[in-house]
């Protein structure tokens, strides 16, 4: 018995043992820390600083305030002049600085970036200043997208999820055939575009756009670019191979909205009184580019008290236009314009409430409603190169048609 009690003692003993040893605490292992880089240099081993040019900055004088001395400042710049323009520092624009960690006062390196897709990088470290120039990698992604219009087109795409650029993109291909300033809620569109990323993440514009096609007034206008010949310019065309540019764009404005129409009797806001109106008002911000419609020759460019600034081109034996009301004249009388051409910016000078132009059209000598004109379109394909052109399409069109059934029809039945 007395055995009995003298192993109990011990195991308990042993028991207390190995749960004083399971409550000390393991020593911590110690991480090593995370090796980051940018723009090719490990910025552990620096003190990084971000920044941006301000008015008045030179490259020499951010050296000057990182301690460099004029001699030395003057034997960098001349070592770099012939690989980085130092006029090209602009303001606004990022740069970086890399120090030495132990000595903070001393700048090791000096990345400044002119645009998201390159930087030069410009390193101090040894004798002579060395810089480089770094491009990064461009990957480019297409994707189809589809959509029904609610509010304006660029909330529209916003909610698809693409960006402010695909607006212009689709301004562009369809600035003789759409008049954007009356595109309505349910209007449909599909557009298969190639667009650039920066590094595969960092969203860089739209490459180009495959095809497309708006459904406007109940017609689906479909756009493709096709390049007949090695010697042909690329253009748009729709399904039959029919081009979609016209001698005129359907407005002097990108983006804006119909203040007035062309009538015979209307109230005058300025002169309180009932008289013709001969052209179409587009209202705009002040400083929106007023862009000629058609190429042609500046006949007039100057100011009438009812006019203000205004700028008249003629386009061919047929047909002029005018434009009024600006804030400024770009033009001058006898220069060549050619079509989507900045003459002069939206303004309200003369007899006017409010910034806008006013565009005007003559026909024949007579001014006439330009929305109301069946204008002639630019040179056509080439019948030769119908067949080609519609066999190069038949995947594009078939891809644009099976989105819109699936996500747009469909939603509407």
């Amino acid at each position: 018995m007395r055995y009995l009690v003298v192993i109990l003692s011990l195991l308990t003993l042993i028991s207390c043992n190995k749960k004083e040893e399971s409550k000390t605490p393991a020593k911590p292992v110690a991480q090593k820390p995370k090796i980051t880089k940018q723009f090719g240099f490990v910025t552990n081993d620096f003190k990084v600083v971000h920044d941006t040019i301000k008015r008045g900055d030179t490259f020499g004088g951010l050296l000057e305030k990182e301690g460099y001395d004029a001699a030395t400042i003057h034997k960098i710049t001349e070592a770099i002049k012939d690989t980085f323009d130092l006029r090209d520092i602009r303001v606004g624009k990022p740069y970086t600085l890399f120090k030495d960690k132990k000595a903070p006062n001393g700048l090791k390196v000096f990345v400044y970036e002119p645009d998201n897709l390159s930087y030069y990088a410009i390193d101090l470290r040894d004798t002579i200043a060395k810089v480089t120039k770094t491009v990064k990698p461009i990957t480019v992604k297409r994707r189809v997208i589809a959509a029904e219009i609610e509010g304006s087109l660029a909330e529209t795409l916003d909610r698809a999820g693409a960006s402010a650029a695909m607006v212009q993109e689709l301004a562009d291909v369809y600035a003789w055939t759409i008049d954007f300033f009356k595109i309505q809620r349910g209007d449909k569109f599909a557009v298969a575009v190639n667009e650039r990323y920066i590094s595969d993440t960092i969203y860089a514009g739209v490459e180009s756009i495959e095809s497309s096609f708006f459904e406007y007034k109940g017609k689906r206008i479909y756009a493709f670019p096709y390049k007949p010949d090695a010697k042909s310019k690329s253009q748009y065309y729709d399904e039959e191979g029919k081009v979609l540019k016209s001698m005129f764009l359907k407005a002097p404005l990108k983006f804006s909205h119909i203040t007035s129409r062309f009538s015979p009797r209307r109230f005058h806001p300025v002169q309180m009184t009932w008289k013709a109106h001969n052209g179409t008002d587009y209202a705009a911000p002040t400083g929106t580019p007023i862009m000629t419609t058609a190429t042609g020759t500046v006949i007039q460019a100057g100011y009438t008290s009812g006019n203000g600034n205004y700028v008249k081109v003629k386009h061919n034996a047929t047909y002029t236009t005018q434009y009024l009301h600006m804030s400024r004249i770009i033009a001058r009388v006898g220069q060549h314009v050619t079509q989507g051409q900045t003459i002069g910016l939206v303004g309200s000078t003369g007899l006017a409430t409010g910034p806008h132009v006013c565009y005007r059209f003559w026909k024949n000598g007579v001014q006439v409603d330009a929305l109301r004109q069946k204008l002639p379109n630019s040179q056509p394909m080439d019948k030769k190169y119908i067949p080609g052109y519609l066999e190069h399409i038949k995947p594009l069109k078939k891809e644009l048609d099976d989105i819109a059934e699936k996500k747009l029809n469909s939603s509407t039945k």
